[in-house]
C-alpha cells in the first residue's frame, strides 16, 4: 500500500509540474515573436512526453498488479524464500539460487505467463530491473494473448 501511495503522490506532483511547464509554454507562444514561439513549442513538447511516459508506466503497473492478483488467487505467487542480511537486504547468493530455478522453470514453459511473472520477480530480487521489466512485459503480453516482443 505504501508503494501505491508513493506512486500516486509522485504522479500528482508530476501532473502539477506538467501543467506549470505547459502554461509557460503557452505564455511564450502568446508573446508572438519567432524565438518565443519556437521556445514555447519546445517547452510544450516536454509535458507531452512526460504525460505519455507517466501513462505508459501507470498502465504497466496496473497490468502487473492485475497479474499478481490473479496469480495470488490461484495460489501461484512465489514464496519469499530469500535469505537476508542483518540490515534486511536480500542475500545475493540466495537471489541467484532462486533466479536459477525460476529461469529453468521459464525455459521449461516458455509460453506460460505465470513462469515469466515469477522470473520477473526473481530478476527484481537479483537487482536486475531492466530484465525484470522485460520479463514482466512478456508475462503481460502472454496473458493478454499477444505475441511477446522479442528482446
Amino acid at each position: 500500500m505504501r508503494a501505491k501511495i508513493t506512486y500516486a503522490v509522485t504522479a500528482a506532483v508530476l501532473v502539477v509540474y506538467f501543467v506549470l511547464v505547459g502554461s509557460r509554454g503557452v505564455l511564450l507562444i502568446q508573446n508572438g515573436t519567432l524565438i518565443t514561439v519556437t521556445f514555447g513549442v519546445a517547452v510544450l513538447i516536454l509535458p507531452v512526453i512526460g504525460i505519455w511516459f507517466l501513462w505508459k508506466n501507470t498502465q504497466f503497473v496496473r497490468k502487473a498488479n492485475r497479474l499478481a492478483a490473479e496469480l495470488d488467487a490461484e495460489g501461484g505467487l512465489p514464496v519469499d524464500e530469500l535469505k537476508r542480511t542483518p540490515g534486511g537486504r536480500i542475500d545475493r547468493d540466495s537471489a541467484d539460487e532462486v533466479f536459477a530455478r525460476r529461469k529453468a522453470e521459464t525455459e521449461d514453459a516458455p509460453d506460460d505467463w505465470r513462469s515469466w511473472f515469477r522470473l520477473a520477480i526473481a530478476y527484481h530480487d537479483a537487482r536486475d530491473t531492466p530484465r525484470a521489466r522485460k520479463a514482466m512485459q512478456r508475462a503481460i503480453a502472454l496473458r493478454e494473448g499477444r505475441p511477446p516482443a522479442e528482446a
